[in-house]
């Protein structure tokens, strides 16, 4: 029998118990731990997502220009030399996003100037950076890769992740987050002022260590694809590990809705997203 839970989409990623007593997402796996692996998930979006467009930002030369999605309350900075550019954003005591998330602190973004190459490697750090007032830490790395596909034939960008930071709670909880995000913008590079229209396909395999060592490791097994027009995932599937149990997470067809389908252990269950 299929149960309808009704979880933000913080929960997606694997419930393995029911052990209601836990407040802290320091479980072993109870709907605590998986709002704790989503809120991860969403601070790591976020930067990347920062990252990439300030490269995009940078490239003058190649007629591209400011993205619209940093609101005006992020305050950036350019300076550059012969050989480097270096993107500052300060988010002041705070500043909320398109999608609601609030940042605060400053983030410092740099690579190379030569944007003909089919490479760059795009850097960034962070100086005392909250998000939604989680401490977020850690020296990151961008490789991105202008490419052609089968599946997408003109030129396009792909971005292989470094998924290497630490993120305190307010109530000092530490979670460390290892592994790589490959990210491939598979419509809508060619129209840089148009956000709504961009299409990416998300690979990938990463881990997060909650505060008792529990680690829980998700490998995408069919391709994420997200869509700048929807808050969501459309569709892709994710296979999670921990504890020696597994699971996988569905997230459908492509269409925009908010439901995913989750099996655990042999069970079935669709997951009613948030708002």
């Amino acid at each position: 029998m299929k149960k309808i839970l009704f979880l933000p989409a913080a929960a997606l990623l694997l419930l393995a118990a029911c052990d209601k007593s836990d407040n802290d997402g320091a479980d072993n796996g109870t709907q605590s731990a998986a709002r704790i692996d989503y809120e991860i998930d969403a601070i790591a979006d976020d930067i990347s997502n920062i990252a990439e467009e300030q490269f995009d930002a940078a490239q003058a030369a190649a007629g591209r220009m400011d993205f619209a999605s940093l609101p005006d309350c992020a305050q950036v900075t350019m300076t550059a030399t012969d050989n480097s550019w270096t993107r500052t954003i300060d988010f002041g005591d705070g500043c909320e996003m398109p999608n609601g998330n609030v940042l605060s602190g400053t983030i410092e973004i740099s690579g190379s100037v030569d944007f003909s190459a089919q490479q760059a490697i795009i850097s960034y750090s962070f100086i005392d950076f909250h998000h939604n007032d989680r401490l977020v830490e850690g020296n990151r790395t961008v490789v991105r890769t202008i490419q052609s596909t089968s599946a997408q034939p003109e030129p396009h960008p792909v971005a292989n992740i470094a998924l290497d930071m630490t993120v305190t709670y307010p109530n000092g909880n530490v979670y460390e987050r290892e592994g790589n995000r490959i990210r491939e913008f598979i419509q809508g590079y060619a129209t840089p002022n148009i956000i709504a229209d961009n299409i990416f396909s998300i690979t990938g395999t990463w881990s997060t260590v909650f505060p008792n060592g529990m680690e829980r490791v998700t490998t995408v097994t069919a391709p994420l694809t997200k869509r700048m027009d929807c808050p969501r995932i459309v569709s892709g599937v994710l296979s999670i590990s921990q504890n020696g149990n597994t699971g996988t997470l569905d997230y459908g067809d492509g269409g925009c809705d908010n439901t995913a389908v989750l099996t655990f252990n042999g069970q079935t269950t669709t997951i009613i997203l948030g708002n």
